[in-house]
């Protein structure tokens, strides 16, 4: 590897994840690299936002050697273990412009065999679409709501539901919204206690929560 980009090979031995590669602001070349560095390491790697202009720029030699999901902007280099035991983390979505930061969490939380089930457009715009999961919902411990516009669902779902609730808000909306300012406003000021937000568009992070609450109490799948 050049002088620019070092791996932390020790971040998994400290907390239990792996260093992943964040493609947006990285050049072809520069991700070329990461990979063939995976390769020359054996070693598994997680590459987001990696965007489907960015990803036709790559070499074929390169885009072969991953598994590259254009929808979430995830790449998966190497092997993915099969996820086992009861499924833990539920991702919900307010509508169908968020599902990109969704599916960028549940690619993450595959990446580490945690599985989960994916709720899309349930936004409190039709409300009945939420109350209508709600028993359904209540079964995971932990939940990733993702929404844009103001982020109503984060207050709505956490007053209904006692599990723990990580909020996404996503740049989705006009004007006002803010690039998803005002999601995030709603997020941290939110009247339902014990909501917890990452930034804007972060499913990543929100995965990587999860996963920290699913180790720290021992729901990692396979551990049931």
């Amino acid at each position: 590897m050049s002088s620019e980009y070092v791996f932390d090979r020790d971040r998994k031995a400290r907390i239990g994840m792996d260093e992943v590669v964040f493609c947006l602001p990285k050049t072809p070349e520069q991700i070329s690299e990461a990979v063939t560095y995976a390769q020359a390491n054996t070693e598994r790697m997680l590459f987001t936002r990696l965007e489907p202009e960015k990803h036709a720029k790559l070499p074929s030699e390169t885009r072969a050697l991953f598994n590259y999901d254009e929808r979430s902007h995830i790449a998966l280099f190497g092997d993915v273990p099969e996820a086992e035991g009861t499924t833990q983390v539920a991702i919900v979505t307010a509508g169908t412009s968020d599902m990109r930061v969704a599916l960028e969490a549940q690619q993450t939380l595959s990446y580490y065999a945690q599985a989960s089930d994916l709720y899309g457009d349930i936004g409190v715009a039709g409300l009945w679409r939420l109350l209508e999961r709600r028993e359904k919902l209540e079964h995971y411990p932990i939940i990733i709501a993702v929404a844009g516009m103001e982020g109503a669902i984060f207050s709505v779902l956490a007053g209904l539901i006692g599990n723990v609730v990580i909020a996404v808000p996503t740049s989705t909306g006009y004007g006002i919204a803010a690039g998803g300012h005002t999601a995030l406003a709603s997020a941290l000021g939110g009247c339902s206690q014990g909501v917890v937000s990452v930034n804007i568009d972060n499913g990543f992070g929100a995965a990587c929560a999860a996963l920290r609450i699913c180790n720290a109490f021992s729901l990692t799948s396979g551990k049931q």
